[in-house]
């Protein structure tokens, strides 16, 4: 059956195109670098939003109108996948990503959602022998059921701690068996609400303890995916414990467990725990934590997960900076963990939202690849640490000094002369790179 019977493939026609359906930046084989976009951006569709997503808010039912959504149960599991292959090849999408739930209904019992499982991964399997379209990555929810109350792995209930990892063997051995490059741990509800009734030191260990179980067993089974965390501060907890990457970096240390995981790092989430997109990517780089990306952004004006397709170009410049500056993404991608909004509610919105995001990547890798190029900021920040490089500063750097030492340097020292840091300068750099990099 066809589901998107009015669009044909999405082409690359360039930037004075006046053709909704078609990219205007994002051409798949051009070569940035001396790799390919499609090499390099490694674009995922998030199956969550794009096929199981009604549009519901907290103020009202969902609006979204999708021609699967006349079935129910495994039937319309199964229209899903259909949908989801159809539109993996018109919009030429390398990777997709799930959850179980968005793939399979859950039965009455977790032997039943298995069964479920089982009958939707045969049929991927199956689909996936014709696409060119791969498993970005799989992972649980382990956090809408009721049952995941007061958590998973850190729930004060033993059952429910047992559960969660029933849940997520399963999970491990689908993606074996599709072929997932990478895996995700996003905790939604691994943290409290209040400390008053909360053994956090008991928590935080059964967590870690979780993680080591989970690696064990991919171990045994052969299952050589990456293993991600997802960090985000709040929501649905008032207090998660993979608050951000310097906290989550700080946990897996802790554990023994950073040579195991690397970061799946959300734009939105970034926005939450009051960083900048950029500052989590950078963090994770500096510390080889990177791993992959959901590429979204969040709204200026609310305070909560929006989830919204990313079209600051800002943005999308220094986020790809910093995965161009990582060396790629590795196993990673650019998932689009990101929601048509309320009142995009067709089908047609879909591939809008998509080429929109995918153009948004597309620019801000050229002009990034064009900023390394030109040495720009990395001739900025060495000058701006050029004292560094030597004297006191270069003895400060090789470990050749101690506070005796630097107490003798600086008690006649008279004026210290700074250099401007150019902020506006270079932001306005940026903006000139924008707008020349596609005038050629």
């Amino acid at each position: 059956m066809t589901y998107f019977k009015t669009i044909e493939k999405i082409q690359y026609e360039g930037p004075k195109s006046t053709n909704p359906l078609a990219f205007k930046f994002y051409n798949p084989t051009e070569k940035v670098g001396g790799k390919t976009m499609e090499e390099i951006l490694r674009f995922g569709i998030a199956y969550w939003h794009t096929f199981t997503e009604d549009l519901s808010d907290p103020f009202g039912v969902g609006t979204a109108v999708r021609p699967w959504d006349k079935y129910t149960g495994l039937d319309l599991a199964k229209a899903r996948v259909e949908a989801a292959f159809e539109f993996f090849e018109k919009i030429n999408a390398p990777y997709f990503a799930f959850h179980d739930v968005d793939i399979a209904p859950e039965g009455d019992t977790l032997r039943e959602t298995n069964k479920n499982l089982d009958i939707i991964v045969a049929m991927i399997k199956d689909y996936m022998k014709d696409s060119k379209t791969k498993l970005l990555w799989n992972t649980v929810n382990n956090f809408s059921h009721p049952r995941f109350v007061h958590g998973a792995a850190s729930s004060n209930n033993a059952d429910v701690f047992a559960y969660a990892a029933a849940k997520v063997k399963k999970a491990l051995e689908v993606g074996k068996e599709l072929g997932a490059e990478n895996y995700v741990f996003w905790g939604g509800r691994e943290g409290y609400e209040t400390l008053l009734n909360t053994n956090m030191k008991l928590e935080l260990d059964n967590l870690a303890r979780f993680f080591h179980m989970a690696k064990d067993y991919a171990n045994e089974i052969g299952f050589d995916a990456q293993f991600l965390i997802e960090p985000k501060p709040k929501e649905p907890t008032s207090h998660q414990y993979d608050f951000d990457v310097a906290s989550g970096y700080a946990f897996l240390q802790h554990y023994g467990l950073e040579n195991i995981f690397k970061f799946n790092i959300e734009a939105n989430h970034a926005t939450l725990a009051g960083h900048t997109f950029e500052h989590e990517l950078h963090y994770a780089r500096i510390h080889n934590m990177l791993g992959s990306v959901d590429a979204n952004q969040g709204h200026p004006l609310l305070g909560w997960d929006t989830d919204e397709f990313p079209t600051d170009l800002h943005t999308t410049v220094l986020a790809m900076y910093e995965i161009l500056k990582n060396g790629g993404l590795g196993r990673g991608g650019l998932n689009f963990d990101a929601k048509v909004r309320r009142g995009s509610f067709t089908p047609e919105d879909l591939f809008h939202a998509h080429i929109a995001g995918m153009d948004s990547f597309a620019i801000g890798l050229k002009v990034a690849q064009s900023l390394i190029d030109d040495n720009v900021l990395d001739g900025i920040i060495e000058d701006r640490y050029q004292s560094y490089t030597e004297g006191i500063g270069l003895d400060i750097v090789e470990g050749n000094t101690d506070l005796k030492k630097l107490e003798a340097y600086a008690l006649d020292l008279k004026d210290i002369q700074h250099a401007s840091g150019k902020q506006e300068s270079i932001k306005a750099t940026i903006n000139q790179y924008l707008l020349t990099t596609f005038n050629d």
